[in-house]
């Protein structure tokens, strides 16, 4: 792969984040508890980023709207995909954007949501990672990522999986819900998206998700941990499960989709 260079300076177009009562629209839960979002333990998550990338790029290219860029970790990632043209990363929190301004990426930058965007944009795809089970009208912001993509345009979507598996922490980190492979599916296509690849993926992160959140109740990620897991097991659950066999559960669900 062609290694871009992602840091020269460039124009930040920033847009303020407005909320109305008629949008009905949260994008982060207002009972997460986590400042940070684990940030610097999940920066350690390299492999695991990486396999993401691995798995949304077939489907990425020309200008990119990653919705929840957060400090920027993934949008790193998607500048370093071949055929991306541009990366317009939004963010509704003020702290973690400025954060994300920070690093001086490549970018269009907005401090805001899906809602706040010029109803003219139209992208060729969308990053959705880790973001939709913050929202509570989760159906409609799936409906404003149909509006602002072009005809046949994709979504690359990650989402927290098995509502079995909710623990404190989930609530901790303000999520509203983790996902049935079913629930996702017809969300999706209720918002308009064709699927074109729906599975669970980690399958062992499940258990550890488990072990570790519901049965121990701890309320935070281990740097150490987390470390361990990226660099000496979660390479091959991966390629197991992306190259021989898609698990039937998994700490998460990945979808593709078509607009």
């Amino acid at each position: 792969m062609e290694r871009r260079d992602y840091r020269p300076h460039r124009h930040h177009q920033v847009q303020p984040f407005k909320m109305t009562d008629d949008q009905n629209y949260e994008v982060v839960n207002a009972e997460a508890q986590s400042e940070d979002f684990e940030f610097e333990a999940l920066k350690e998550a390299v492999n695991y980023r990486r396999s993401l990338i691995e798995e949304f790029s077939p489907y990425l290219e020309g200008d990119i709207l990653e919705v929840g860029a957060g400090i920027g970790q993934f949008t790193v990632e998607l500048l370093l995909v071949p055929n991306v043209r541009s990366v317009h990363a939004i963010e509704p929190d003020p702290r973690f954007y400025s954060k994300l301004l920070a690093q001086n990426l490549k970018i269009q930058a907005t401090l805001g949501t899906v809602a706040d965007l010029d109803p003219s944009l139209k992208c060729d795809a969308i990053v959705s990672v880790n973001v939709l089970e913050h929202i509570k009208n989760h159906a409609d912001e799936l409906n404003r990522y149909h509006a602002c993509m072009k005809k046949g345009g994709r979504l690359c979507l990650f989402v927290p999986a098995c509502p079995s598996i909710h623990a404190p922490i989930d609530a901790n980190f303000g999520h509203y819900r983790r996902y049935t492979r079913g629930e996702l599916r017809d969300l999706l296509q209720g918002a308009g998206f064709r699927i074109v690849k729906l599975v669970y993926f980690n399958s062992l992160g499940f258990f550890a998700w488990w072990f570790n959140f519901c049965v121990l109740k701890k309320t935070s990620f281990e740097v150490g941990k987390v470390r361990l897991y990226d660099r000496r097991i979660f390479p091959l659950v991966h390629a197991l499960e992306s190259r021989c066999l898609r698990p039937p559960i998994g700490q998460s669900l990945l979808a593709i989709c078509e607009a």
